[in-house]
């Protein structure tokens, strides 16, 4: 959540900001309330104060006790209503973007900073990854319903070979994996800010009141939740390896046909605990981890900066990496980066202590290192005109094959 006492500091810098993100009613209704929230504190402390006579009260004075005492018990339930309501608003109030986030609020709007290598060029028409073959979508329907997969054989061995393959990048770059739970409690998920705002996307165990999550973001985020750390252990890197899930509420229509997009797949994401003064170091560092992961797989990129309005509740920016699909002709995103500053750390109440003693809130960061997208994209960029699939020899040593034959 954001500083409530930057927001009444700075109101006007943060109302722009917010602007610019989509909507500034939930950051105006905050304030109003926050506004009368301070007020009846005021009105409170002031008729606690007056429940404290010296000496032997007059009758006239207990009379007046009586009265305030009344009066006092129902400003502190006006209080504690007020307070609930100041609380509901503060988790509706987004992340504010960084000054230097591109304005727009799709993804057609994200401002590109590099391409790197060239895209994969054909003598034929380059073949979808579901004509190359491995993924048996017909009974993953048949058994789960719409955007399920099965993927078999080779292929599969080639999408494990990539996670283990990410795992060992960035265990190198001193990461430490974890296997994190994918069942959540409802706190986790307001603490990381996808509760309230992408409840949709949200698959919800109603009879255990557990959530499936979306990414690993969110237990690596709760696994610190509610800790002091030491300033001197910082930055702590965590890399979880889980499957996910998502309803892709709103998805309709779009990437139907193969697993771009699906409602379970499995992921490899990094998770960076840090200070303030790092929290930018640490995200150009993460950006930097995921281009060179795609680049010892030889693919064809561009990095762009997300757009204000496209971030998600908790993100003050974002980098996407897309990669080059010969069967589309254009790029799409496998990978993104966040910085979420001090947002979820302060819903998690996460702080360290600074060396001087002070106490305040980690900033926290996630970039994804593997998901099957990567396949999607390697498959198409070593195919040939018979439908095999040279895979890098880079993930031989993690148990994938040479190639991926053809289709039959």
């Amino acid at each position: 959540m954001i500083d409530i006492r930057l927001a009444r500091e700075r109101p006007d810098e943060l109302r722009a900001a917010l602007a610019r993100k989509g909507g500034t009613e939930a950051f105006d209704a905050l304030l109003a309330a926050d506004a009368r929230w301070r007020a009846e504190t005021s009105r409170v402390d002031g008729l606690r104060a007056r429940t404290k006579l010296k000496g032997r009260p007059t009758p006239e004075q207990l009379a007046e006790l009586k009265a305030v005492k009344e009066e006092l018990k129902g400003a502190e339930a006006s209080l504690s209503e007020l307070e609930r309501r100041r609380d509901d608003l503060l988790y509706l109030v987004p992340n504010p973007p960084f000054p230097e986030v591109p304005d727009g609020l799709s993804d057609e709007d994200a401002e590109e900073l590099r391409r790197v290598g060239e895209p994969a060029r054909f003598s034929f028409t380059p073949r979808d990854h579901v004509d190359l073959g491995g993924f048996d979508l017909e009974r993953g329907a048949k058994l789960s319903g719409a955007r399920f997969a099965y993927r078999k054989g080779p292929v599969a061995l080639t999408e494990l070979a990539l996670y283990r393959f990410a795992l060992d990048r960035v265990t190198a770059e001193g990461f430490e994996v974890i296997l994190p739970p994918v069942l959540v409690r409802e706190e986790a998920l307001y603490g990381t800010g996808f509760l309230p705002n992408e409840e949709s996307q949200l698959y919800r165990m109603e009879r255990d009141d557990l959530y499936l999550t979306g990414t690993s973001e969110v237990a690596l985020a709760g696994y610190h939740s509610g800790e002091v750390l030491s300033g001197a252990e910082l930055p702590l890197r965590y890399a979880g390896y889980s499957t996910c899930f998502r309803r892709e509420a709103g998805a309709a229509g779009r990437d139907t046909r193969g697993v771009f997009r699906v409602h379970q797949f499995d992921k490899v994401e990094m998770f960076v605990y840090c200070s303030p003064e790092s929290s930018r170091d640490e995200h150009e560092r993460i950006l930097a981890i995921e281009e060179a992961l795609v680049q010892s797989l030889g693919l064809a990129y561009r990095v762009v900066v997300t757009a204000a309005g496209d971030l998600g509740p908790s993100a003050a920016k974002k980098y996407d990496i897309e990669a080059y699909l010969p069967s589309q002709g254009r790029y799409r995103e496998i990978t993104s980066c966040s910085n979420t500053t001090d947002f979820q750390a302060r819903r998690l109440n996460v702080r360290f202590r600074r060396g001087d003693g002070r106490l305040a809130p980690v900033h926290t960061l996630n970039g994804t290192a593997m998901t099957a997208r990567w396949l999607i994209a390697l498959m198409e960029t070593y195919q040939d005109g018979r439908g095999e699939v040279a895979v890098p020899p880079v993930l031989a040593a993690f148990g994938a094959p040479e190639r991926i034959p053809a289709a039959s």
